[in-house]
């Protein structure tokens, strides 16, 4: 699940990203109106949810709210900010945000809201992948293998919604350290390696067929057992 953090103050982007990587979602984020706006286009169909604030530069939080709401009709757009005014509110539930939510805020509350948001939202109805007899629910972070729950780490199910988004597909260890985790990563740590064997550890149970596939010298590909 892809997050767009609209927020100018640096202190408050930084702490919404690492605290939403940390719970396994995607972060961009955008310091200026006109920032958010291109990078809602560029993400496209990618976009999960907005955290949006009003008070920016450029473009302010309700003009973003308005074109936002126009290009993605069902995406989720939670406003986070200080304006706390009855008024306030009203205006931007209004206008179209699907929640609003004050600061300061607890953040365990504001993954409770995102979490609600995305149920409500029109895509909950697409809210489990499915490849072979490994089921993931997106909301939940819960996955199932031939009927048998499997708990999942944050980074884990990161992992495992990427490879079951891209079933027998080769993932170099370049794309998945994009992917799940920060920009910047040293790309000569062996940590994608150790998290696809605590990912291959648990979907793997004793007579099951082996889903993750190692390709020496590219990467690992999440391969159907029909595939094979």
């Amino acid at each position: 699940m892809n997050v767009l953090v609209v927020e100018d103050d640096e202190r408050i982007a930084s702490f919404l990203a690492k605290g939403l990587r940390s719970e396994g979602y995607g972060a961009t984020v955008a310091r200026t109106g006109d920032e958010a706006v291109a990078a809602a286009a560029a993400m496209h169909d990618g976009l999960d949810l907005v955290l949006l604030d009003l008070g920016l530069p450029g473009k302010d939080g309700l003009e973003v709210l308005d074109v936002l709401r126009r290009r993605h009709r069902t995406t989720p757009i939670i406003i986070v900010t200080a304006r706390d005014t009855v008024h306030d509110k009203v205006t931007g539930l209004d206008r179209g945000a699907t929640d609003y939510v004050t600061k300061p805020f607890s953040f365990d509350e504001l993954l409770a809201r995102i979490r609600a948001a995305l149920r409500t939202s029109e895509q909950a109805g697409s809210a489990e992948l499915a490849v072979a007899d490994l089921r993931l629910d997106i909301l939940t972070k819960v996955a199932w293998r031939a009927g048998r729950r499997i708990d999942l780490a944050p980074r884990e199910w990161a992992l495992l919604e990427f490879f079951m988004r891209n079933p027998d597909q080769i993932l170099s260890r370049t794309q998945i350290l994009d992917h799940v985790w920060e920009y910047g990563f040293d790309p000569g740590s062996n940590i994608v390696d150790v998290y696809v064997g605590y990912l291959r550890r648990k979907l793997n149970s004793p007579g099951l067929v082996p889903l993750l596939q190692t390709v020496r010298g590219a990467g690992y590909r999440l391969m159907p057992p029909g595939a094979r």
